[in-house]
């Protein structure tokens, strides 16, 4: 670990030199890191990885199709200060105390800089990202519950994921640095797969991979494998003690890379 801000990977992340590039770039300008890719190319953990090398606190914020952006703010939990008051408990009017932070707001609060992962952000109405531009931008929100700011003590440093579900809103865009994951290649693949197989045998591993590619590269398969599911995939073949000579003959396990019926289907009629 260091307490540098250079990001330059990581034991359990493969990241290439352009990735680590827009991250060091991000953290410089102290912009949000706006990182898009097809789901299973390592957006998510690509924050993990600079929490680590970085020895900084992970805070994770995801996002679902009925996040609002005031979720990441504060919640004011009226209701339970109705009820406190009706039964007569002690401290109704210190407010304060049903005020709960939320991600972004816990993110401000820390005393050292955090790294803030906001997940998924595409899979919100498309206003949530508009309506966190102030936030984003000043680094500070208002509570006018309390009457209080709560204004980052550290600017935490900002990765924000997106599976382009949706467009995001240009006035968004502009205020991030933008890297697009690109899938990976055999090459890169291999290494990616020894961090997690540091002693996978090379016959089997050279036959995932050229099977992998090649089911990738059938234009009809819908949902493409991707690097989450070789990993799967060889954990499964050494567990079933699969000979590597069987793996390109038969892709045993299929259900492990394809999640489509219309997918195996067009699998079977390759094999």
């Amino acid at each position: 670990m260091t307490n540098t801000n250079t990001f330059q990977g990581s034991q359990n992340y493969v990241a290439s030199d352009e990735l680590m590039r827009s991250v060091n770039i991000a953290i410089a300008l102290q912009k949000p890191l706006l990182i898009k890719g097809e789901p299973g190319t390592g957006k998510t953990m690509l924050a993990e990885a600079i929490s680590e090398a970085l020895g900084k606190k992970l805070i994770i914020w995801n996002i679902k199709s009925t996040t609002k952006a005031q979720d990441g703010l504060y919640v004011y939990d009226v209701v339970q200060r109705l009820y406190d008051s009706q039964f007569g408990n002690e401290g109704v009017d210190d407010i304060e105390k049903y005020v709960k932070l939320g991600k972004l707001g816990e993110a401000f609060s820390a005393d050292e800089q955090v790294i803030l992962l906001i997940d998924e952000i595409d899979k919100a109405d498309l206003e949530f990202p508009n309506d966190l531009l102030w936030e984003l931008d000043k680094m500070e929100f208002y509570i006018p519950e309390t009457k209080q700011t709560i204004k980052a003590k550290q600017r935490p440093i900002v990765i924000i994921t997106s599976n382009a579900e949706k467009e995001l809103p240009d006035a968004f865009l502009r205020r991030c640095i933008f890297h697009y994951i690109e899938f990976p290649d055999a090459p890169q693949m291999e290494e990616i797969i020894k961090v997690h197989f540091a002693n996978v045998e090379e016959h089997l591993l050279q036959q995932v991979l050229e099977t992998f590619y090649w089911i990738r590269g059938m234009y009809q398969i819908q949902k493409k494998p991707s690097t989450s599911e070789v990993i799967d995939w060889i954990q499964a073949l050494q567990i079933g003690g699969i000979p590597a000579e069987k793996i390109r003959e038969t892709v045993p396990f299929a259900g492990v890379l394809l999640k489509k019926n219309e997918d195996i289907d067009t699998l079977n009629r390759y094999l």
